[in-house]
């Protein structure tokens, strides 16, 4: 399943439209997230942001092994942007540690 993050734009063809950081990981917790593409604001900060997503990504990669999907950002935030492409950066790091921890 490819899920596309966002409370304006429409979701590409193909893709599972979801509003809020907490539908995006619950999907992504049922493990059958291959591709997830995220805003970072979503019109209510209380709510959460798409950083959420990388954060929780990031926590279960490193403490469970979580497998991650393909990640991909689409905000137009540009500070914000940069900040989720250093979570996703470190996000890679650890699962291909774990991937090599695992070969031995």
């Amino acid at each position: 399943m490819k899920v596309y993050l966002d409370d304006e734009r429409q979701a590409p063809e193909g893709w599972y439209r979801v509003y809020w950081p907490e539908e995006a990981i619950a999907l992504l917790n049922k493990g059958d997230v291959t591709e997830i593409s995220l805003d970072h604001d979503l019109g209510d900060d209380a709510h959460g942001t798409g950083y959420d997503v990388v954060l929780w990504i990031e926590e279960a990669v490193a403490l469970r092994g979580f497998k991650p999907p393909i990640i991909h950002v689409h905000s137009a935030n540009s500070s914000a942007r940069y900040k989720m492409s250093l979570g996703i950066a470190n996000i890679e790091l650890l699962s291909s540690a774990h991937i090599r921890l695992n070969e031995f």
